[in-house]
């Protein structure tokens, strides 16, 4: 059985659109089974429309990693919303940093992601957070 890892969007969105460090996550990621809390999807919608506000990407570059993000095999999970909104009160962090390591805790897998913020709020909760280095 493959190792299990939950994955945010910063590392879904620094893949898809050619960022520095997509040749470790990449690495990071072979052979594994990619899990993540069922708005994943939602919450790449809004990074790219937080990067059209900053004009940091096009329509058309946009769509193409979309398209990119399809092609990423990633089981999507409920996540306990009781608990989350605990972790998000207790941590101060918002819902969607929460899902994340409710989804971590709940599973028992370690969480991938370049957001540093979210990778402190995750150890102090304990969660084994990979990473990312080039």
């Amino acid at each position: 059985m493959a190792p299990s890892v939950v994955i945010d969007a910063s590392a879904v969105i620094a893949v898809v659109t050619n960022e520095p460090h997509k040749p470790i996550l990449i690495r990071l990621t072979e052979g594994v089974e990619l899990l993540s809390p069922s708005s994943l999807p939602l919450e790449i919608g809004n990074a790219f429309s937080a990067m059209f506000k900053r004009r940091r990407i096009s329509l058309p570059d946009a769509k193409a990693a979309v398209e990119a993000y399809k092609r990423i095999a990633i089981r999507l999970t409920a996540v306990d919303l009781g608990h989350a909104l605990e972790l998000s009160h207790q941590l101060n962090i918002y819902a969607y940093d929460a899902y994340l390591i409710a989804c971590s805790l709940q599973h028992r897998f370690p969480l991938l992601t370049v957001d540093g913020g979210l990778r402190d709020a995750a150890r102090l909760v304990g969660v084994q957070v990979l990473e990312v280095a080039p």
